[in-house]
């Protein structure tokens, strides 16, 4: 009975009738069916439904070309009006809708979209068409490593960084920090320009910022990177940049639920990183005593529970045994 209603079920004429008769065909039986002629009927189905799933892909292609178009507007800001402005914003979000599908976002590149967001609206004069642009170039970059390439070739990572580091709008900081992130991170050619453009002092500078999403995404980005990337926490810019000392600093600032990213990238700066470690042992910091302190503040506290971890964890590394490796230095 089961199988005389699948042969008599009607599907939809569009991309989800065509996956219930996948999966419909796939669950009919375990044993391979014997090669049956298609019914005209069903091969006329299947046609109709395979136009329309073409014909949706075409139709966003065509609203992708559209609102580039508005986007190729070129107007004097001075005589930019607010109605210019809206509908601009309108497109990018249109843009962003679109391009959380994969294939769009590429379409878009082809189509030059994301030359046209880079070289005009990232500096754009209005912040509401800055940060949408940022946020365009997120969408399309994450998980995308043909895209990653594509915007590193165009000179993006730069301009994400200035604006992450000194636009005036909290929004737009906020926003080219996540294009930034989906730029380097798990991307090797992102993270040695990442690295050339000093990109770490831009996320030490983020976590001493005002606003605090901005300061909970730096500090988060910096223990990623330095999670994934080990290799660079040894080298010279670290050292000279005085990283732990800023990091400490920033610890000592009223608590925040960033902090416990802040610990758990002196964690990952003290293991196997000599100089990490000489950094935060240095009594001038006063580390010891802090994280003793923070320890007892945060016992107890079901939300604090990861950056009570960190703390205890780095108080071991740090201290736990520390008189007996000076004296084996000594000897």
């Amino acid at each position: 009975m089961a199988e005389e209603n699948r042969q008599h079920r009607r599907y939809q004429q569009n991309l989800q009738g065509l996956l219930q008769l996948a999966v419909d065909a796939g669950s009919a039986s375990e044993e391979p069916a014997p090669a049956e002629p298609m019914s005209e009927e069903r091969k006329a189905w299947l046609r109709e439904a395979l136009a329309d799933v073409a014909k949706g892909q075409l139709d966003e292609v065509e609203q992708l070309k559209q609102c580039l178009a508005v986007l190729q507007q070129e107007r004097k800001v001075e005589e930019e009006e607010d109605d210019d402005v809206e509908e601009k914003e309108s497109a990018f979000e249109m843009l962003s809708e679109l391009c959380e599908n994969l294939d769009n976002a590429r379409d878009l590149m082809v189509l030059g979209g994301l030359e046209l967001c880079v070289s005009r609206y990232l500096s754009h004069s209005q912040s509401g068409l800055r940060w949408r642009a940022a946020e365009l170039l997120a969408l399309c970059a994450q998980n995308m490593p043909q895209l990653q390439i594509h915007l590193l070739s165009i000179g993006t990572l730069p301009k994400l960084l200035q604006l992450t580091d000194a636009d005036p709008h909290p929004t737009v900081r906020v926003k080219a920090l996540y294009a930034l992130s989906c730029l380097v991170r798990e991307q090797d050619a992102g993270i040695q320009a990442f690295l050339s453009h000093d990109g770490f002092s831009v996320l030490m500078r983020g976590m001493q910022s005002e606003h605090e999403k901005l300061r909970t995404k730096s500090a988060f980005l910096l223990l990623n990177l330095l999670t994934s990337h080990p290799e660079h926490k040894g080298k010279p810019q670290f050292v000279s940049m005085g990283m732990v000392q800023q990091l400490v600093s920033v610890l000592r600032t009223p608590h925040s639920q960033f902090h416990e990213h802040v610990v758990g990238t002196l964690c990952c700066l003290v293991e196997d990183c000599p100089q990490g470690l000489k950094d935060c042992r240095d009594p001038a910091l006063g580390l010891e005593m802090f994280l003793k302190q923070r320890s007892e503040e945060l016992r107890g506290k079901e939300e604090n529970e990861e950056e009570l971890e960190f703390c205890e964890r780095l108080r071991s590394v740090c201290f736990n045994g520390q008189q007996s490796d000076d004296n084996g230095m000594d000897r």
